[in-house]
């Protein structure tokens, strides 16, 4: 009765990492070789991990990514302009602590979308909230807010996130209306989070695809001029990838 009594406290007080572990001690015969302090140990670690995965889980939920990517699995063997070193530093998420911001540019299937979405899951198991957008579908929603009234609340939303991702830049060129909304975007979160941008367009011509020089020289001296840069280049992954698997399940394939 007592210990049915302990588990719902547990139970009760939220702490059901705590409560598993303590079931699993009671039914290992040779617990009785640990000390007091060393049991304990296991059950606050045991509560302390199961937090952590809650937490990493509605992190990534939040994050929406597009990608079910992680640092891990970069591939490196084909030479695509991935610096190994850099990743690691950018996954130790230093560049998001700094509010500063990061730019991931290369041709299509040269594995952009894939590399911000490994490094928004590695920012979001630091414990770091991340927001993931397409940049057309979002330059939409924005209009959408102006027009029900919920654009400064959205802007607030992302000024709080620390990792925004914007995938697919420069698709085409802006409109002024996207030209200031990305102005009031950027300036809001300078200085207060990290930006990471993914597109094909190299950095050097992102001032064409505003219609006014003024306001990309706003926008781009906010984002560009403290940021980390990822050139990829090479074939496309997707197509590396399908060669793979059709020498794979040809006769004599490894």
């Amino acid at each position: 009765m007592l210990r049915e009594q302990t588990f719902d406290k547990l139970r009760q007080l939220h702490l059901s990492g705590m409560a598993a572990a303590l079931e699993r001690q009671l039914a290992q015969p040779d617990i009785e070789t640990l000390s007091f302090e060393e049991r304990l140990a296991l059950l606050v670690d045991n509560e302390w991990m199961t937090r952590q995965n809650r937490l990493v889980s509605r992190l990534l939920r939040q994050a929406n990514l597009r990608l079910p990517a992680c640092v891990e699995d970069i591939d490196y063997r084909h030479d695509r302009g991935i610096d190994k070193a850099q990743i690691v530093r950018l996954a130790a998420g230093g560049y998001i602590m700094r509010h500063q911001n990061l730019a991931i540019t290369g041709p299509t299937g040269a594995g952009k979308t894939f590399l911000a979405c490994a490094l928004g899951q590695a920012a979001c198991r630091l414990g770091h909230t991340v927001k993931y957008f397409r940049l057309p579908r979002l330059l939409g929603d924005l209009v959408i807010a102006r027009g029900d009234g919920s654009w400064l609340r959205l802007l607030s939303t992302l000024r709080k996130t620390s990792l925004l991702i914007l995938d697919d830049w420069g698709l085409q060129p802006f409109t002024a209306t996207e030209g200031r909304d990305l102005l009031e975007l950027i300036e809001d979160r300078y200085g207060a989070g990290a930006t990471l941008i993914a597109g094909q367009l190299p950095v050097e011509h992102w001032h064409g695809l505003f219609p006014d020089p003024t306001l990309a020289e706003a926008v781009l001296d906010r984002l560009v001029h403290n940021a980390y840069r990822i050139n990829l280049r090479g074939e496309s992954m997707r197509k590396v990838q399908a060669q793979l698997q059709e020498q794979a399940s040809s006769p004599g394939g490894v």
